[in-house]
């Protein structure tokens, strides 16, 4: 018997099963796909995110591939450009977008070191019940033997589809409706950093990533997907030739190597978290439009506080409730500010946000403050205080 078994091995699941084998529970950590392997995402790690991969020791294997360092944010929309970066994490200013074939073994060889038994190609069917409370999972293996295994606490890590959440019959507690598609692909040639372009309707961004490339993303309304995906490519490269004509120049000298990737299916909604001998971590318990790329750090940091409110108490049934529901808890905070912004910004309406930014060009503190709300380093609140607020006032 086991102690926890993790379902999905990605950016909430690897790190999860990582962090309770390194407080010497027994872990099993299942995963359906065979590693590397891609999967649609946004792929930025914001500051907050690389904080606590330096703090697992995993930012020098990271920095060890050919993931291209960030060290400057780019804004633009109609009457204003701004530029600077997050203030720094744990001295850390540097961010990164690794491709997800790349980051995700990774992590999982994050855990395996940390002694977590990992199994790929395993795809689990099934909950094991003891009276109403979870104690195991059944899964099919890469030789197709039904197998069943049983765990103290089991982990449903397994995206936005989440077998763990449907078998519980976990409810959405917070939702929206779907806000905007995406379409995006990977262009040689075109130099980047880290850049943002808005007009209403449409949404840029760019990163730099692995293999000297560039990844491109377009956002359009929920409401246009119909009509786009019936004309992908060409919705795609009109976006930028009339949002960020001077990335479309650079685009001209460079080249498309992979073929155009994206979805309408961003859903929104905060699930519930956890019940008896079963929680949710990543995708599985929020998730959100990727426009503001926060899913693989919020992964990160419920991966984090997860663990660290159940401790050594896992075997504590009164204690075990009593993190669980911490935890719980928790997500209605930060997590949700980050889930509104996230909301906000999708609707592709970005006159309030441009006339905010314009009062504060010439005042660098404040739009690197600006951008350490998206990256994490400072909370929302601590924003908007007195002095920014008399700021906008007096402009």
């Amino acid at each position: 018997m086991y102690d926890v078994i993790v379902i999905g091995a990605r950016c909430a699941g690897s790190p999860t099963a990582m962090l309770f084998a390194r407080q010497g529970y027994r872990v099993l950590l299942l995963e359906k796909a065979n590693f590397p392997q891609d999967t649609l995402s946004s792929h930025y790690l914001h500051m907050q995110g690389v904080a606590l991969l330096n703090r697992w020791g995993l930012l020098d294997k990271l920095r060890a591939t050919d993931a291209q360092p960030i060290t400057r944010q780019v804004y633009e929309a109609a009457g204003v450009r701004v530029e600077g970066f997050s203030l720094p994490m744990d001295g850390l200013r540097t961010t990164y977008a690794p491709r997800r074939f790349v980051l995700d073994p990774l992590l999982a060889e994050g855990a395996v070191e940390a002694g977590v038994d990992f199994r790929q190609g395993c795809a689990v069917n099934d909950l094991v019940y003891e009276d109403d409370r979870v104690v195991g999972v059944k899964y099919t293996t890469p030789g197709g033997v039904q197998a069943t295994e049983r765990a103290r606490l089991v982990v449903g890590a397994d995206g936005m589809r989440s077998l763990v959440a449907r078998k519980v019959g976990a409810p959405n507690v917070i939702e929206h409706a779907r806000l905007t598609c995406v379409y995006y692909s990977y262009w040689a040639g075109v130099p980047a950093d880290f850049e943002l372009y808005e007009r209403p309707g449409r949404w840029i961004g760019v990163l730099p990533t692995n293999n000297d490339l560039t990844l491109l993303m377009t956002y359009f309304p929920q409401a246009d997907f119909n009509e786009v995906r019936k004309g992908i490519e060409p919705f795609y490269l009109e976006t930028f030739r009339t949002t960020a004509p001077e990335l479309w120049e650079r685009m001209q000298s460079g080249e498309r190597v992979e073929q155009l990737y994206g979805t309408g299916h961003q859903e929104n909604y905060f699930r519930k978290a956890y019940g008896s001998g079963w929680v949710l971590v990543g995708d599985a318990v929020n998730h959100k439009d990727s426009i503001t790329a926060r899913g693989i750090t919020e992964a990160f940091v419920q991966a984090q506080t997860l663990t660290d409110y159940i401790g050594d108490r896992l075997h504590d049934d009164r204690a075990l409730s009593t993190a669980l529901r911490r935890y719980e808890n928790n997500l209605s905070n930060e997590a949700l500010n980050h889930y509104q912004g996230a909301l906000n910004v999708a609707e592709l309406k970005p006159e309030g946000r441009t006339d905010m930014l314009r009062k504060l060009v010439g005042h660098q503190e404040y739009i690197d403050r600006y951008f350490s709300t998206l990256s994490g380093a400072i909370a929302i609140d601590d924003f908007y205080n007195e002095e920014l607020l008399t700021l906008l006032d007096q402009s």
